[in-house]
């Protein structure tokens, strides 16, 4: 599979569904760094550009709209990359800052925001590559499709107790449970009991009745699956 082929058919398939301004925005936007960061580090890292927008539109605190380099959408999760030219975004001062409170802003809103410099892609990709890999390990097990929807080995609810279980130093209580998720306690039961038969909660006994009240998050804090 080809980069050059695979990244034109990427760009040109966002273009077609773009008009006006949002048009224009790519046509401008995806230039030397961008394509810098697709080729040598997201192409390398990834292998495609499932859930990958180019000069993807946002809107600031004061609600006006304007384009980041790229979002990846995996699952609910939303990252930003920004690639950063010091020529461009480091010697006007008030566009410095601008950059940087969008920025909050974004991280405020929930979303993952990274910032590359454009020097370093173009002396040592390699050093963002890693630090890349690094960031994204947990969200780069996940199984997607190349449209980068995530294929899911547990349901909502489970993925739910499981990042609960982890919260609460990796004991569910139903009972607690129901009430900070806003479900029925029986729900949380079934559901918990199903993780059991999935290997990823234990139930713990209690007393000489061997009745149970919690359960215990056996995987990894950093496991794809609760996403």
């Amino acid at each position: 599979m080809s980069f050059k082929v695979e990244h034109e058919k990427w760009l040109q398939a966002h273009l077609t569904k773009r008009q006006g301004e949002r048009k224009d925005a790519l046509r401008r936007g995806h230039g030397y760094g961008n394509r810098l960061f697709v080729e040598n580090v997201w192409w390398v890292l990834i292998g495609h550009f499932g859930g990958l927008h180019p000069e993807y539109e946002v809107r600031d605190s004061r609600g006006r709209s304007y384009f980041v380099d790229f979002m990846w959408i995996v699952g609910g999760y939303y990252f930003v990359f920004e690639i950063m030219d010091y020529g461009s975004h480091g010697r006007d001062r008030t566009k410095f800052r601008m950059d940087l409170n969008r920025g909050l802003f974004l991280q405020a809103q929930g979303f993952h925001y990274i910032e590359i410099s454009l020097d370093e892609l173009k002396e040592d990709s390699s050093f963002v590559l890693a630090m890349l890999r690094s960031i994204l390990a947990s969200y780069l097990a996940i199984s997607t499709n190349q449209n980068g929807i995530v294929l899911h080995k547990f349901g909502k609810i489970e993925r739910q107790l499981m990042r609960l279980a982890i919260r609460h130093h990796r004991v569910v209580r139903p009972a607690k449970a129901a009430r900070e998720l806003e479900l029925h306690k029986d729900t949380v039961i079934k559901h918990c009991r199903i993780l059991v038969n999935k290997g990823k909660f234990r139930a713990v006994a209690t007393g000489t009745t061997g009745k149970i009240y919690q359960y215990e998050y056996l995987g990894s804090t950093q496991s794809p699956d609760l996403i």
